[in-house]
């Protein structure tokens, strides 16, 4: 009871939902955050290193949302490194902690859209991806 307001269990159960939802998600961005990073300093200065298309793949598998596509396009590590291959011709760009030719793996859109889109054009798929990154 707050000064005369009563909540009642519902609404509790419900704000307690919420705010466990909001916890999980900030979790989950965090960590997906943190692994671009470092997989970004790690890898920026050999692009072509067959640990980091481990290491994509891996987070792809074990991810709730990325598996799910993963799975829908029957994707490979041949896939992803074909896909970086194709994204290092024109999304060659690091800005701050974003560099589309790894970041893009690593949410549920943009990975979604690489794999639609894998026979367009090389620079489309690319700019789309700048875009995203506000790059």
């Amino acid at each position: 009871m707050f000064d005369g307001v009563h909540i009642s269990v519902p609404w509790l159960i419900f704000l307690a939902a919420v705010f466990a939802l909001f916890a999980f998600e900030m979790v989950h961005s965090l960590k997906r955050s943190h692994t671009t990073a470092r997989l970004i300093n790690a890898y920026l200065t050999d692009l072509n290193n067959e640990t980091l298309f481990d290491e994509i793949f891996t987070f792809c598998q074990n991810d709730y949302k990325l598996r799910r596509i993963l799975k829908k396009h029957n994707a490979t590590k041949d896939d992803i490194k074909a896909l970086h291959k194709k994204l290092m011709i024109w999304g060659n760009i690091k800005k701050g902690r974003r560099f589309p030719p790894i970041s893009s793996f690593f949410y549920a859109y943009t990975l979604n859209y690489l794999f639609e889109h894998r026979n367009d054009d090389d620079k489309k798929v690319a700019m789309r991806m700048l875009n995203f990154f506000h790059i």
